[in-house]
């Protein structure tokens, strides 16, 4: 008797979906899936949506995409072991969710407004800084940078495998420019919320303002990096969490940034340079 086909089903579900396309439709389109519990207490994690709910006390919060944003900072382990549950039911290590990028773009328009708001004259100009800022601080950036680093984890940080029934795994680019994203929301709370509060004295003249506006610049960069390297990480055992990306060896590498960082603030520092009002003269005069 020969197999046959029930009509509640299609005979094309073995045609792959494209990962690109996946990604763009779940903008305008919601899937449902079932949640599973993580290993961090209080928290749960949506297999489908990358979803996470944070419990304080005994109700339920940060059950959205926004919430994502901060809930992953203070457990970007946590994410990370997600990303392996995602690569085990969805086959790819990046999220098909762009919830996040599409939110972090908003806080940045939104940030970027209120410095042009409080430091800028012309409604034109302030277009063009927002457009800018977003374009060239999170956008282009970050494609650069996962650009770098998806290359650099597949051309010399993969393990080699001996063995030639094993399936060759690669870092996918997505996966790179997620990490990206992940790693840039600490530091724009660093230095575009915080910042725009302190920027009346970090903006002054004298050795203070100097010194805060490194020290600050130095911990959102630093930072920043070590998030980087907890996305490639290949010894991510610390909270009793597995290896993210186990095909991955000497991850250390993305550590390498920080160390420069801290030898040039002290550099900085000594020769007056403030990053603060260089920046905010890239795009406001005032302060010339």
């Amino acid at each position: 008797m020969l197999p046959t086909v029930s009509k509640g089903r299609s005979a094309s579900n073995s045609r792959p979906n494209p990962m690109f396309l996946q990604y763009l439709r779940r903008i305008i389109k919601k899937r449902h899936s079932v949640p599973y519990i993580g290993r961090v207490t209080g928290m749960v994690v949506n297999s489908g949506l990358g979803e996470a709910r944070l419990m304080c006390g005994n109700k339920w919060i940060l059950n959205t995409p926004f919430g994502k944003c901060f809930t992953y900072v203070p457990h970007q382990k946590l994410y990370y072991q997600h990303t392996k549950y995602h690569k085990q039911t969805k086959n790819q290590w990046a999220r098909d969710d762009p919830a996040f990028v599409v939110i972090c773009s908003l806080l940045l328009v939104v940030a970027t407004s209120a410095y042009c708001a409080a430091y800028d004259h012309s409604s034109a100009h302030a277009v063009f800084v927002v457009i800018s800022v977003l374009l060239f601080h999170f956008l282009i950036t970050g494609i650069v940078l996962a650009t770098c680093c998806w290359f650099l984890t597949n051309a010399y940080l993969r393990e080699e495998t001996p063995n030639s029934h094993v399936v060759e795994q690669r870092v996918e680019w997505l996966y790179a420019f997620d990490v990206h994203c992940n790693s840039f929301f600490p530091m724009f709370v660093l230095l575009y919320v915080i910042h725009y509060f302190l920027s009346p004295l970090l903006v002054a003249h004298g050795f203070i303002p100097i010194l805060l506006s490194n020290l600050l610049f130095m911990v959102a960069t630093s930072y920043y990096h070590y998030l980087n390297f907890l996305g490639y990480d290949d010894n991510n055992d610390h909270l009793y969490l597995a290896t993210v990306l186990p095909f991955l060896e000497r991850t250390t590498f993305f550590l390498y940034p920080i160390g420069c960082v801290i030898v040039l603030s002290p550099i900085f520092i000594l020769s007056g340079f403030n990053p603060s009002r260089y920046i905010m003269n890239m795009y406001f005069s005032q302060f010339q």
